[in-house]
Parts: structure tokens; sequence; C-alpha cells
């Protein structure tokens, strides 16, 4: 989802046995545009999301597991890694404060899209083969799309 338009930028369908992380490359591989930052949440605290991740080159905020170890020790010769940076910030300033400095609650404008999604189209596909409901969600995503530039409200930040 695009953090700006409030966009979905990319579908993907899968059986029950594939897990989110499992579809996350498949997921960020049509993306055309720069991927700024992904947020996710700690069931994406693994090794293949991160290089996925890696690869697009773009900010991981996902917040690593509650008795998540380090992956490459500072004294390592191997580059440090992303997650290792994250893991030693909320050891440091702790997980409430991390999630405010990395953004991870940018999250919430996916979730929500999400929430959008099912509570109009409902939680279940009509079709029953897989390449017809990719097509099937990626017709819904572009209503909702177009939904959201119709009818959203402009948001102003009020201080004080």
């Amino acid at each position: 989802m695009d953090e700006a338009t409030l966009e979905i930028i990319s579908v993907v369908a899968s059986t029950n046995d594939v897990s989110d992380a499992e579809a996350l490359p498949d997921l960020l591989q049509d993306v055309s545009r720069e991927i700024e930052q992904v947020s996710a949440d700690g069931a994406y605290d693994q090794r293949r999301c991160y290089d996925t991740l890696n690869r697009h080159r773009a900010r991981v905020a996902i917040p690593p597991r509650k008795r998540a170890r380090i992956w490459s020790h500072a004294n390592s010769k191997a580059e440090r890694h992303v997650r290792d940076e994250n893991l030693r910030r909320v050891r440091k300033v702790g997980r409430k404060q991390w999630k405010r400095e990395s953004n991870y609650h940018r999250r919430s404008l996916a979730e929500t899209t999400v929430f959008c999604f099912k509570t109009i189209f409902g939680e279940r596909l009509q079709t029953r083969q897989i390449d017809n409901q990719f097509k099937e969600l990626m017709l819904k995503s572009a209503i909702l799309n177009r939904m959201t530039h119709l009818g959203m409200p402009d948001r102003v930040k009020v201080i004080g």
C-alpha cells in the first residue's frame, strides 16, 4: 500500500499453506516504484524477509520477536544486519520507543486498508481457480483504490 495515496499497489493470491512471510517476495516483485519502507508484524522477522527487503533497498520496520537473538555479532566480519540493529535499538530504548522512532505504526494504514477491503468485499473470494482469484483481487483492489480517491477526506493536523 502506498502511504501517500492510500492505494493498494500490489496483491498476491496464495493457498492457505503459504504464510505471509513466504508470500512477501511475490508481493514486492511487481512493485515498479521505489519502496521506501516496509512495516510488518513480527511474523515477518525471518531471514528470507530481510533478504528480500535488502534487495529492494527498503527501510525495514519489523519488530524482532520477544526472544530474538543477534544473528551477526559485532566481532564478526560480516556486514551488520538491519535486523540486528533493530534488535539492539529495541534493547536500548524499549519496544515502544523503537516503534515510534522507526515509524512502525505506519503499518496501521495498510491494516486499515485490508479491513476496508474485507468489509466492502467480504473475506472470501468468489472464484475458485487461483488465476481467477488473482484477477478478482486485482479488480477489487482497483475498485477500492477508485473509492479511496473519490471519498477520502483531507487530513489536517491540528496543534493546540
